[in-house]
């Protein structure tokens, strides 16, 4: 019962279509799990309902909100709802993000409009739920903040609006923890590898009319440690240690969930 109390937020609660769980969903089951209070956000209410059907029938306490991160009025309503019904926000956890989805491309072929919509989703929408949630911990003189970028901020990656957005993912979360550590506010990021969730896996093979299974093949390839892409609850293990006070004086790392990827880069 590691969050036992907690209130936690999770942006990106639900999840896009496919066999696998995603890492939102994940998370805010495995917080539940260990005692948090989850408000599940997400732009499709019937995917955070489902989280938080699943997480009452393991016992757990959490309610669903609609919001779309790229509107800023629907975040900071949703934070508000938050500490109404709960009256405080221990934990937020930015977990939403596009690439293939968004017409992302590599830079010789990315469109004005993709880019923008990769960057709102993914930069500024995490940008601002930190906005809007950090003045209810900073009364309260704590919190912290998980934020997801991804191991493309680091690695060959082949397309521009991801990477740019998740390299900045990993900035912001650096500056977060800085600005905000004397008011007892911790803030760390998450950098997953490959890894097999609906978004990743489901959404390309969608996108390029290709088979999962081969889909996932390639990616198991890639992936060092036993050729083998890690699953959602890998990222929210993380996640958890990093929101609870066993990570009490961590804050600005950046964590990659990654299979040993990274060890290549350089």
């Amino acid at each position: 019962m590691r969050l036992e109390g907690k209130v936690t937020i999770i942006m990106g609660a639900g999840q896009t279509l496919g066999s696998t769980v995603g890492n939102g969903r994940a998370t805010a089951l495995l917080f539940a799990r260990e005692g948090a209070k989850v408000l599940a956000v997400d732009r499709d209410p019937a995917s955070a309902e489902e989280t938080v059907r699943l997480i009452g029938a393991e016992g757990g306490e959490a309610a669903a909100r609609e919001a779309d991160v790229t509107d800023e009025a629907s975040v900071e309503a949703a934070i508000s709802d938050c500490a109404a019904k709960w009256g405080r926000v221990d934990v937020l956890h930015n977990n939403v993000g596009i690439s293939v989805a968004g017409g992302d491309a590599v830079v010789t072929e990315i469109t004005t409009e993709a880019f923008d919509r990769v960057m709102a989703v993914n930069l500024r929408g995490t940008v601002m739920a930190c906005k809007h949630a950090l003045p209810h911990m900073r009364r309260q003189g704590s919190g912290v903040i998980v934020n997801i970028s991804s191991i493309a901020a680091v690695e060959n990656y082949p397309w521009v609006a991801y990477k740019a957005s998740k390299a900045a993912i990993v900035a912001f979360t650096q500056q977060l923890a800085i600005q905000n550590a004397e008011y007892g506010i911790r803030a760390n990021v998450i950098l997953p590898g490959l890894m097999d969730t609906p978004m990743a896996v489901d959404t390309r093979a969608r996108a390029f009319g290709r088979p999962r299974e081969e889909i996932a093949a390639e990616r198991d390839a890639r992936v060092p440690l036993r050729n083998k892409m890690g699953s959602a609850w890998d990222v929210a293990h993380a996640a958890l240690f990093l929101a609870s006070e066993e990570a009490g004086f961590i804050t600005g790392a950046a964590l990659p969930v990654d299979g040993g990827a990274s060890c290549r880069v350089g």
